[in-house]
């Protein structure tokens, strides 16, 4: 049935039992990331009482911190460049049934040698989450939605970190103490998560028999307006790590990364050492920061959307991460040096609550520079570079006051971000579609 001359095709819609497949999409992902940052925070609630019974000092405490990111940093840019290969489906497959065997195996270290390796081999899990993340809501979202996508897939991180200590520090107690027993439990959820991933995600919309027509045409549609690669795609994708917008992203994202696995490694022992608190205050003080990190990066990206309506994506996104990391830097620099508890966890509460709202935007920000075909493997390299930082940071700060290295950290959240304000700049025109979500 042709259409009359002059009337407007509107885009199709998720209202009214409209598209639907890839919120299911999402919310499998967000479980999965979920019980990525509860594996991920089960060594920072259990450190106190690993270093003690194996007399680690700080500093050696740092190496094997550090040990987890030099093999998850590549694995940051590996999991992003095969999940554009073969596909996120069994990329995040692998990485989620890997990290769950190396999560169970943390219950087998028996000294500093054997943490480093099992730590190190642990990152190769942990690696492609996010890269894989990005690409999976690339390929089921279109661009006025990409940042609400992101943000609210990554939204159960800080959550997982939020239940996982508490989560632990029960475990722990129902087993007498043994720190042990969650790690061997923690791994043996993620071998259900494994199914449940394969069971409901596909790679893209295209030829599943749950995706409504529809939702395949609106992804068609973005796909042929979104940049094309000029190339033959495996020789010329590299190109697009030159772009400025992608280069000062990538240092923007280590300064933030610095500032989360400062938080992410430190903060429990910082609690126990600067202010005294046991186990079990830890669990319930701990967790704050987390919950707000968890509302942050939930409405970050679906703020950013909103303001992209209005402003461009582009720009929304861009300026909310130089804001945010400025704010973040200021606060973060104040945690080491106030004196009461409540004081340091309420700022650092601020921290994570800003950081998760910048946390929303990265991969979203370089989207509108960079193919489809490549993104997953240009957002692998941004990755990559932002986790530098967890290999440098945990073991810098194991060498330095509390104070010193908050005062660090905020250096480094500043700095990259003003690059990010002078040199990255966006296309000049980003299709938005003014669509309801």
């Amino acid at each position: 049935m042709s259409t009359p001359a002059g009337t407007r095709t509107k885009a199709p819609t998720e209202r009214g039992g409209g598209l639907r497949y890839r919120w299911a999409v999402l919310s499998m992902n967000f479980l999965v990331l979920g019980l990525n940052y509860a594996d991920r925070a089960a060594i920072g609630v259990a450190a106190p009482v690993i270093m003690a019974e194996y007399g680690f000092s700080k500093s050696s405490w740092g190496w094997i911190s550090a040990a987890f990111f030099l093999g998850y940093a590549p694995f940051c840019f590996i999991g992003g460049y095969t999940a554009d290969r073969f596909g996120p489906r069994k990329v995040m497959a692998i990485a989620v049934g890997w990290w769950s065997l190396f999560t169970a195996l943390t219950a087998a270290g028996f000294g500093f040698v054997s943490f480093l390796v099992i730590r190190f081999f642990f990152g190769f899990g942990e690696g492609p989450q996010a890269t894989v993340t990005a690409k999976t809501m690339s390929n089921w979202f279109p661009q006025r939605q990409l940042g609400t996508a992101m943000g609210l897939s990554q939204a159960s991180t800080p959550l997982g970190g939020a239940v996982g200590t508490p989560l632990v520090v029960a475990l722990m107690n129902a087993f007498h103490g043994d720190w042990r027993a969650p790690f061997i439990i923690l791994g043996v959820i993620g071998v259900l998560f494994v199914i449940g991933w394969w069971t409901v995600v596909r790679d893209r919309p295209e030829g599943f028999r749950r995706v409504r027509p529809a939702e395949i045409a609106e992804m068609a549609a973005e796909e042929r307006a979104h940049p094309v690669d000029p190339g033959n795609g495996e020789g010329s994708r590299w190109r697009y790590l030159r772009n400025p917008v992608v280069l000062t992203t990538a240092l923007a994202y280590f300064g933030y990364s610095w500032v989360l696995y400062a938080f992410l490694n430190w903060f429990p022992d910082f609690l126990s050492e600067a202010h005294g608190l046991d186990l079990n205050s830890i669990a319930f003080t701990g967790s704050i920061p987390w919950l707000c990190g968890f509302v942050g990066l939930a409405i970050g990206g679906v703020l950013t959307d909103a303001l992209g309506r209005r402003f461009g994506v582009f720009g929304a996104r861009k300026w909310t991460v130089v804001l945010g990391m400025l704010l973040v830097a200021i606060a973060f620099a104040g945690v080491g040096v106030v004196d009461s508890t409540t004081a340091s966890v309420t700022l650092m509460a601020v921290v994570v609550f800003i950081l998760y709202i910048v946390g929303a935007q990265f991969f979203a920000l370089i989207a509108p520079v960079v193919p489809r075909a490549s993104f997953g493997s240009v957002s692998g390299f941004v990755h990559f570079i932002a986790n530098i930082a967890g290999i440098i940071g945990p073991v810098a700060i194991g060498y330095l006051g509390w104070g010193t290295a908050f005062g660090l950290s905020a250096a480094i959240a500043a700095v990259p971000v003003l690059a990010l304000a002078v040199f990255g700049r966006g296309p000049r025109k980003v299709q938005t579609k003014n669509a309801a979500l």
